[in-house]
């Protein structure tokens, strides 16, 4: 085998490794805040995350981990009890980590500056995505609910997601430096 293909193999290997860990983080964590009940610490909690995997793991680990997210949520009895949903909210997920990988890499004067606005563009994706595709489009059309139930599902599908993706940001913007150093540290002692 030739060093590029070894590079290759560990390369993905480490995506892989990277992609499983966060996955994890995320399994984890849908688990343990789902008994409380409260959208807003575990909407916080998932974006996080997505935010996370994308910043350390790239764009391909970032949208793995924004198409599981629904489905361990449906499981865990965090989602809403309606499968059509699911497919809304990974598209949601995956929007917020395209947004945020592509508006990161722009070259602005300070690289905080691009952090923020990939924090910020990717929440206001994330909450068009599904502010659109399941207040105006599932919960209207597709299920018909009545008014009462309809209100509530609308309800958390539009301006709370757009609060949780900013905090989930802002999270992985705060943490974001001290997993680089703990990872620089890592690396440096296993050298």
């Amino acid at each position: 085998m030739t060093s590029k293909g070894m590079l290759d193999t560990r390369g993905k290997i480490i995506w892989i490794t990277r992609t499983a860990m966060f996955i994890a983080l995320l399994i984890v964590m849908q688990a343990v805040t789902a008994p409380l009940g409260n959208t807003l610490i575990t909407g916080s909690l998932v974006n996080m995350m997505l935010a996370v995997s994308v910043i350390f793991g790239g764009l391909w680990s970032g949208i793995a981990v924004a198409f599981i997210s629904p489905f361990f949520a449906s499981i865990f009895g965090i989602a809403p009890p309606f499968p059509v949903i699911i497919p809304f909210i990974a598209v949601g997920n995956a929007a917020l980590v395209v947004v945020w990988y592509f508006v990161s890499k722009l070259n602005f004067r300070r690289q905080w500056v691009s952090l923020v606005a990939a924090m910020t563009l990717g929440a206001v994706a994330k909450f068009l995505v599904l502010y659109v595709g399941v207040t105006l489009i599932v919960v209207p059309i597709i299920l018909g609910l009545p008014e009462p139930q309809a209100s509530v599902i609308s309800g958390v599908f539009s301006f709370p997601q757009l609060i949780t993706a900013l905090i989930g940001g802002a999270t992985a913007l705060l943490i974001s430096p001290m997993v680089m150093r703990a990872r620089s540290k890592s690396i440096t002692h296993d050298s």
